[in-house]
């Protein structure tokens, strides 16, 4: 966890944000957001019981389906504010010219040791795709003097990347999974204590299982909305980090790869 009150660790959070406290701030603004809807709405009104199930007949409030979801919406917000902060910051790194990018320079092995020491420290285990993927196309380079192999094993580093990516996306789809499916839930469970409210003798309160299924249903359309805009925010930030991925491999390729000079193995110089 990090700790917020310091400005060095506030500013850290926003350039390369931690998941855990992320998610912690997620889901108080989840309860922020309860607490709002519960001052500011009437407790008898239609939009408090179809947004927070108030008076709810099967739960305790402020502990209702609906209050859950959104809960985890929050929760599921916060992770896609770590992911795009992380795509934004992966996307700055081809800004920072660690290569020539003219249409004349040639790289030799000799010019390698420079670069390489300047992006050594720019990238960790999980971040800095074109810092990582310039040194390691350099060691590469440096232990088997062949850009063939250098290009495969950068090949092969971006395909890693690339699902690393799409690992990173699991918590998330379990979220947008998960809140239509409490909808689904409630929804039952109204259909559930409706049939269970038909007496024996077969008189049916019918205001009474009409609201009882009002609630079963306003669970899932909250649920439904919310899950399409955890969705769509997921597609497009899931998006733009692919697409850095891609612009890191583009970058590496048409100005590292593509510019080296290498004659043989006995000629080549050391690298610094």
């Amino acid at each position: 966890m990090i700790d917020l009150s310091n400005p060095a660790e506030r500013a850290r959070f926003f350039d390369v944000p931690d998941r855990r406290t992320a998610a912690v701030l997620g889901a108080i603004a989840g309860a922020l957001f309860i607490l709002l809807m519960t001052a500011i709405l009437p407790a008898k009104s239609r939009i408090a019981t179809l947004l927070l199930d108030r008076n709810s007949p099967h739960f305790p409030y402020p502990f209702t389906i609906q209050n859950f979801e959104h809960v985890l919406f929050f929760i599921g917000l916060g992770e896609l504010f770590v992911r795009w902060r992380i795509g934004k910051r992966e996307t700055a790194f081809i800004q920072r010219k660690y290569l020539p990018e003219d249409d004349q320079t040639v790289l030799q092995l000799g010019d390698l040791g420079p670069v390489r020491r300047r992006v050594a420290s720019e990238f960790e285990n999980e971040h800095g795709f074109v810092p990582y993927l310039i040194d390691l196309s350099i060691l590469q380079l440096q232990s088997s003097r062949s850009v063939d192999q250098t290009v495969a094993v950068m090949n092969s580093s971006l395909e890693l990347i690339q699902h690393r990516v799409d690992l990173r996306y699991n918590i998330i789809r379990y979220i947008a999974w998960l809140v239509p499916t409490l909808g689904f839930i409630g929804t039952v469970m109204g259909l559930g204590a409706s049939l269970a409210a038909v007496p024996s003798s077969g008189e049916v309160n019918l205001p009474e299982i009409a609201h009882t299924l009002a609630v079963g249903f306003d669970c899932t359309m909250v649920a439904l909305v919310e899950s399409a805009i955890l969705v769509f925010f997921l597609h497009i930030t899931q998006e733009r980090e692919e697409h850095a991925v891609n612009l890191a491999g583009q970058y590496t390729l048409r100005n590292l790869i593509n510019r080296l000079y290498v004659p043989d193995a006995r000629s080549a110089s050391l690298i610094q």
